[in-house]
């Protein structure tokens, strides 16, 4: 359930291109015009790039950004939450207030209070309408020069190499780094009020000082590792000094408050267990308690990444004896068997984590593809309505939903899905394809209805993403 990228080089082009001209049309590029960007914006960034849907990993994110907003005066903003799959140490907010959050941050920071450090600077820029104030002078922005950066940003993102980096830094050097970095004045107040949202919070506010300390020591030789963050956040050694001098200034008590990193360790275990390189997550799990049932699971999941099947499944029993009734490791032990073929035994996992936390899509998803494997469409196809719910635009799920109503004698509407599945996954053709088939054959009123609703939706989509094109 990740979604492919198509076209990165797209990836920050409509926060700058289409603004400027916008900007020229209105003058002042007011909150409404903000609203309808962000959402552009989000559409363009989910159509280009690797967003995590994993429910653990994506409401934990949200979370912290929900618990840093109510502590706010009423904020226009919603404040949208995602994660990019991409080992970038990174972060950004667009207008609109949507956060976009690269999974290389979560995995190399230490302390939930430093994610949340990062995150209230986020969400200061754009309390602050940092983002507005540059889109309305974006008149000023060489689209030229923007497209040479983004193209060392796109070579580095697709080959995860040295090569892109250096595109980067060369395009920088020459001066076109200007376009993607707020100013001094501008960082300044996100710290500033980043700090106070932390502290607002609830959270030790060191964490601001540890997050940019680790940004600060990443190792920029080392492939694919480049702290993103450094380039759209400048001056970080000046900051630092500040950010000290202000920690000093603060209340014992409030530099006394405890770490509480459970949930943040779990959601760093996930995503190293699933996405990071198997022998540096191995590295990370053997720093680890090795009798810990997240250790234990984590080891799983990269064993069973490597086809050591005979390994992984030692490492899931005794993670799952160790844990009783925990429906992440009962979900991914239910996903292992799920995929080397063992229904039964992945049934029983799927369903004891489902029975400790329904809301688990993820695990849904996976479940509906049991049942749809062993005939039981009904009801698989009940699930992944469900899990639609929750992720509308998911290829994958509409994939599969399509194929299980096509098999159970539902063509029309199998089309209609597998066409949504193209269109989110970027194949334009075999979504006009799939589109085409369905339309010739859609006789009920609830067929041709839901056609309808994929025409708007696919409209909608060509008119965004014409834009950058």
């Amino acid at each position: 359930m990740i979604k492919r990228f198509t076209a990165i080089l797209c990836i920050l082009s409509l926060l700058f291109l289409p603004c400027a001209a916008r900007a020229g049309i209105f003058g002042e590029f007011g909150l409404k015009e903000e609203m309808e960007m962000g959402r552009e914006f989000e559409v363009m960034v989910k159509s280009s790039l690797p967003v995590i849907e994993d429910p653990e990993i994506r409401n934990y994110i949200q979370n912290i950004v929900r618990k840093i907003v109510q502590k706010l005066p009423p904020q226009p903003y919603k404040f949208p939450a995602s994660v990019i799959l991409h080992d970038s140490l990174n972060a950004f907010a667009s207008p609109g207030g949507f956060v976009f959050v690269f999974s290389g941050l979560v995995m190399h920071l230490r302390h939930e209070s430093e994610l949340a450090a990062v995150l209230c600077h986020e969400v200061a820029h754009v309390t602050q309408r940092h983002i507005a104030g540059r889109v309305e002078r974006g008149r000023m922005i060489s689209a030229a020069s923007l497209l040479g950066v983004l193209a060392g940003v796109a070579a580095g993102m697709a080959g995860g190499g040295n090569a892109g980096s250096a595109a980067v830094v060369g395009a920088m050097a020459a001066g076109s780094s200007a376009m993607l970095k707020y100013s001094r004045v501008d960082e300044d107040d996100a710290d500033r009020f980043g700090l106070q949202y932390l502290v607002r919070a609830g959270y030790n506010p060191k964490g601001m000082q540890g997050a940019f300390e680790i940004l600060k020591k990443q190792d920029w030789s080392r492939a694919g590792a480049i702290p993103t963050y450094l380039m759209t956040h400048p001056d970080l050694d000046t900051r630092l000094t500040s950010i000290r001098a202000d920690l000093q200034a603060m209340p014992a008590a409030v530099l006394k408050r405890g770490e509480d990193d459970r949930r943040f360790l779990r959601i760093q275990a996930l995503l190293w267990a699933r996405h990071g390189d198997p022998g540096e997550a191995m590295q990370f799990f053997s720093k680890k308690n090795a009798g810990d049932p997240l250790t234990l699971m984590g080891k799983g999941m990269i064993s069973a990444r490597q086809n050591k099947v005979h390994e992984a499944e030692q490492f899931f029993r005794q993670a799952v004896s160790l844990a009783k009734g925990d429906s992440l490791i009962l979900r991914e032990a239910g996903i292992f068997e799920y995929s080397k073929g063992n229904a039964q035994r992945a049934r029983n996992y799927l369903e004891q984590a489902l029975k400790a936390d329904d809301r688990d899509y993820y695990g849904k998803f996976f479940y509906a593809r049991l049942l749809d494997d062993i005939g039981d469409r009904a009801s698989a196809q009940q699930l992944y309505r469900e899990v639609l719910r929750y992720v509308p635009e998911d290829s994958e799920v509409h994939e599969n939903y399509g194929r299980s109503l096509g098999i159970s004698g539902s063509a029309c509407l199998g089309y209609v899905h597998l066409a949504y599945a193209s269109l989110f996954s970027g194949n334009m053709q075999k979504a006009k394809s799939m589109r085409e088939r369905a339309a010739k054959i859609a006789a009920t009123h609830e067929e041709k209805n839901r056609l309808a609703q994929y025409d708007a939706k696919a409209s909608e989509r060509a008119k965004i993403l014409k834009k950058i094109h």
